[in-house]
C-alpha cells in the first residue's frame, strides 16, 4: 500500500516514519510513503501557498492551486487501481477502527494536511474524496493526523505487524478494549497479578479476560457498548464516501 502526504512540514510525517512498525514495514516494501512538499507545487517566485480569506477574518488560508497541482501530479505519476484522497480536518468523519479497517482496502491513500486558518473550501468540494478527523480538537495542522491515519492504517495490513494475532486481539477489534495485560513479577509492591492468570486453566483464563474487557468498557467507555462492535464494516473500495475538507 502506498500513502501520499502533502504538507508544509511533512518532515513531521517522516519523523514518524523513521522508527518501530512503520520503518520496518518500509524497509520490507510493505507500505510506500511519499512526501510532497506543497510549496514545490506553488507558482511564481515565492511559491506563496496561503491567502487572506474572502469577507475577512482572522488568518489565513491555503490556496487551491497548489494542492489541485499536487494531487494531480500524485495521481499520474503513481497511478493506483483504487486510491482515496483525504483532507484532514475536524469537521471529517472520525477515524475508528471500521473507518481504519475500510481505508486498508485501497491501494493508494494521499493525504492533504491542512494548515493556518483552513483549505479553500473548492479543494473539499471538487478534489477531496472524503474528510477524516482523529478527534474531537484542533492541531495546528494536518501533519501529526497524516503520520496517525499512516499508523493506524498500515498496521492492519498483512506482514506490518509481526504477529497478526496481536491486530486482532487490539482494542476496537469487536468494538470492546483490549483485555487487562500482566506480566512477572507476580507480585509487585504488594499488588499481585490476579490468581485466575496464573492458575494453567486455559478455559477460566480466556472467560476470566473476556469478562474484564466487557466490563472495563462499560465502565471506562459506555458509549462503545451500544456501538455494535467496531470491526467487520464491509466497505470496498468504491462505496461512497463522505466528502470534507482539511
Amino acid at each position: 500500500m502506498r500513502f501520499d502526504v502533502i504538507a508544509l512540514f511533512p518532515e513531521i510525517v517522516e519523523a514518524a516514519a523513521h522508527g518501530g512498525v512503520l520503518k520496518r514495514a518500509c524497509s520490507e516494501g510493505l507500505i510506500e510513503i511519499g512526501l510532497h512538499q506543497l510549496r514545490d507545487y506553488a507558482e511564481g517566485p515565492h511559491r506563496r501557498v496561503d491567502d487572506y480569506p474572502y469577507g475577512g477574518g482572522a488568518g489565513m488560508v491555503l490556496k487551491p492551486e497548489p494542492i489541485f497541482a499536487a494531487v494531480e501530479d500524485i495521481r499520474r505519476r503513481y497511478p493506483a487501481r483504487s486510491s482515496r484522497t483525504l483532507l484532514l480536518s475536524p469537521q471529517g468523519t472520525l477515524l475508528t477502527h471500521a473507518e481504519a479497517v475500510r481505508l486498508s482496502l485501497y491501494e493508494r491513500l494521499i493525504l492533504i494536511c491542512g494548515r493556518y486558518e483552513g483549505v479553500d473550501e473548492r479543494v473539499r468540494e471538487n478534489l477531496a474524496d472524503e474528510s477524516l478527523s482523529i478527534g474531537d480538537f484542533v492541531l495546528s495542522g494536518g501533519e501529526p493526523a497524516a503520520a496517525v491515519v499512516v499508523d493506524v492504517v498500515a498496521r492492519l495490513l498483512p506482514g506490518v505487524v509481526g504477529k497478526s494475532e496481536s491486530v486482532l486481539s487490539d482494542s476496537f477489534v469487536d468494538g470492546i478494549f483490549a483485555v487487562p495485560q500482566y506480566t512477572r513479577p507476580a507480585d509487585f509492591r504488594g499488588w499481585k497479578v490476579p490468581e485466575v492468570l496464573t492458575s494453567g486453566d486455559h478455559a477460566r483464563v480466556e472467560a476470566w479476560r473476556q469478562e474484564m474487557a466487557i466490563r472495563n468498557t462499560g465502565r471506562r467507555r459506555p458509549d462503545l457498548m451500544g456501538a455494535g462492535g467496531a470491526g467487520g464494516c464491509g466497505r470496498t473500495p468504491g462505496d461512497a464516501g463522505d466528502s470534507g475538507e482539511a
